[in-house]
């Protein structure tokens, strides 16, 4: 008989040392007991949400007025109001650093390297927050970039929160509808792009976009071009309204940021949806709500402190930077990249960990498998003694990518797989640094969240899959959406399946441990005779043969009912012969169940992918079946989809 472990226990000096620990012992003193699992740590958060978001409040030094109050109307959802009597400003909370410690350190593909302390990350906020304010930007107005992961984003970002008004961002890599899309929906009167970005070992111009959008985006008053290929005047000198930044600053010397306060429920960010299924939803986030979600899950969850070196490879076009960026209020050294991580070859992100000697390793749960899959061994080859936690996101971790972090990348780690999204702009569920990581589950649900997994009759289920749901308020729920005036869209999209409950969209699993399995999104579950399956169950055993270097799956209508439908991608020089098909099937049934193997297996050279490297099932599911995809501006290689259109195998 195996006796089943864990894959990693964190240390009593690991533990010992946890602001979750310090946090769990003044909340002990609060309730007048004692907390010594994370279990009762998290029960006690969601039955007496009005102490522990106080807690956190006072725990993580926000600065502001609390106000009497921490929760008003806390039974609807939406309608709960937290910290109505608060005034905060989101910015003021970042900058809270000072000194010629390193708040940023940037490094771009093409070896570009700049360090910012946070003196010079505030005098930068400053002169921006000036030149905003000579453009007539006021509280509530919105702000838009479209910019590389680099110091002057994040500057950029602060002095419009600092001010009141508020910020929305994307990648630059968007095309031109894309970015309409979604800035045209929200109408911003400044306009932030680059002269161009590296990706791949190649510069790329934006200069024709931004003067594309430019003319389109009518309520843009100011187009300020950003100089990172070293052609801003250039660019900015063809575009009406626009001016090169270091010209558009030129005026303003730096002095004192100044910091507007404003509601705890102050609008700061404008997210967007994925839009593979129309329009991206506008999805507007508030100030005091996404400060404190994400102080919690920083300090706590990440295990942050002061003069940490915190990583997370991403966009600006994904939450995972607005995740990031709150990192300066923990007082942590932000490590931003922009770039592709694999030019010139896998080996790039680890060496950035090494050289600065990153504290949080943060990744998607498609760069380790692909580490994986080159066949390196950062474990022999880098140095990642400061490396205390390494995370995962963007789509579930599998099992066997779980075990390669500690055979492969580092021992002693805590891997933290995490998943949360845009629509909350943090986590529903995540690492916990004082408890065990067990292979395949992310470690819990995050503090103050009442998740839960039902069926589809509003039930709780243990050990069985179902829908991810939470049952209480909580403070990062969004204000609304854009455009919204009634909510109708914003309930439609959370609250109709279960009255008065959030439910997300994710179809999960509780385990044993009191983790949690992602499945996969629920709108993508396959349904073949009735029985609902995850398509991450299936990708975690076809993922594991070398040949297969990744896998998307749908369910196509067939004959009255739904068959699966598994497209491979395979690895350089294979064709899907008669053996290798019978052992994919044969690792789908003995891995997962009868019911995941495929109906057919189709190779194809792309799998087509969102801006945030996400794959999109439905936008594949309705090639398929002969369906328009609504907005091929959400994809990152929208040429993929013609690979999936008239598929003789899919015919018979």
């Amino acid at each position: 008989m195996t006796v089943e472990v864990p894959l990693w226990t964190p240390s009593a000096e690991r533990i010992a040392a946890a602001p979750l620990t310090a946090f769990a012992a003044e909340a002990g003193k609060r309730a007048g007991r004692e907390f010594s699992r994370y279990a009762a740590l998290h029960a006690w958060s969601v039955d007496d949400r009005d102490a522990f978001w106080d807690l956190v409040w006072d725990f993580c030094g926000v600065i502001g007025e609390k106000g009497g109050r921490v929760l008003a109307d806390g039974d609807r959802m939406p309608g709960a109001k937290f910290f109505p009597d608060a005034r905060l400003n989101f910015a003021q909370n970042l900058l809270r650093g000072t000194g010629h410690g390193e708040a940023i350190v940037f490094r771009g593909e093409d070896k570009i390297e700049r360090r910012l302390s946070w003196d010079e990350l505030s005098a930068l906020v400053s002169r921006l927050q000036q030149l905003f304010v000579s453009l007539g930007i006021k509280k509530g107005d919105r702000i838009a970039a479209m910019m590389p992961n680099m110091p002057e984003t994040v500057a950029a970002m602060l002095a419009t929160a600092s001010i009141g008004a508020v910020w929305s961002s994307c990648s630059p890599d968007f095309g031109e509808q894309g970015v309409l899309d979604r800035f045209g929906q929200i109408e911003p009167k400044v306009f932030i792009a680059p002269d161009g970005y590296w990706y791949a070992g190649k510069h790329i111009e934006v200069g024709a976009k931004i003067a594309a959008v430019a003319e389109k985006l009518a309520s843009a008053t100011k187009v300020l071009v950003v100089d990172y290929l070293g052609t801003a005047e250039d660019v900015a000198s063809g575009i009406a309204k626009a001016e090169a930044l270091e010209d558009a600053l030129a005026p303003f010397s730096a002095k004192a940021v100044t910091f507007e306060p404003l509601p705890f429920d102050h609008p700061l960010y404008i997210l967007f949806s994925s839009g593979t299924t129309g329009i991206p939803k506008c999805i507007v986030h508030s100030a005091g709500g996404t400060l404190l979600q994400h102080l919690k899950e920083l300090r706590l969850h990440a295990g942050l402190v002061p003069g940490d070196r915190f990583f997370y490879f991403t966009t600006c076009g994904w939450m995972m930077w607005n995740w990031l960026v709150s990192g300066l209020a923990a007082e942590a050294t932000l490590l931003l990249y922009d770039g592709s991580p694999f030019h010139p070859n896998g080996n790039v992100l680890f060496d950035f960990a090494g050289a600065e000697k990153m504290t949080y390793f943060g990744t998607s749960a498609k760069f380790i498998d692909s580490v994986r899959k080159a066949g390196l061994r950062p474990i022999d080859s880098h140095d990642l003694s400061t490396v205390r936690t390494l995370s995962s996101t963007g789509s579930p971790l599998s099992p066997e990518d779980f075990q390669f972090v500690y055979d492969s990348i580092k021992k002693d780690v805590h891997l933290a797989s995490i998943s949360g999204g845009t629509d909350i702009v943090s986590c529903f569920v995540l690492g916990v640094p004082t408890e065990p990581v067990w292979i395949g589950e992310i470690q819990g649900a995050g503090l103050g969240m009442a998740v839960d997994v039902w069926d589809d009759q509003g039930k709780p289920v243990r050990q069985e899959k179902g829908e991810l749901v939470c049952t209480r308020a909580f403070t990062a729920m969004p204000i609304g959406f854009w455009n919204d005036a009634n909510g109708a869209k914003y309930h439609a999209a959370y609250f109709d399946r279960f009255d008065n409950v959030w439910c997300h969209g994710d179809f999960a699993e509780w385990t044993g441990h009191g983790g949690l399995i992602i499945h996969g999104r629920s709108d993508a579950t396959l349904n073949p005779g009735g029985v609902r399956i995850g398509t991450a169950e299936i990708y975690n055993q076809v993922e594991q043969l070398p040949e297969i270097l990744e896998a998307l799956c749908i369910g196509q209508d067939w004959d009255g009912d739904v068959r699966v439908v598994l497209f491979v991608r395979l690895a350089a020089g294979l064709s899907l012969d008669e053996d290798l098909e019978k052992r994919i099937r044969t690792k789908i049934r003995t891995g997962a169940s009868p019911r995941h193997v495929p109906a057919k297996i189709v190779v194809v050279t792309d799998i087509p992918r969102t801006k945030s490297g996400k794959i999109t099932e439905l936008a594949v599911r309705d090639i398929v079946h002969g369906r328009p995809v609504k907005n091929k501006e959400a994809l990152a290689n929208p040429e993929a989809l013609d690979l999936y259109r008239d598929i003789e195998q899919l015919r018979n």
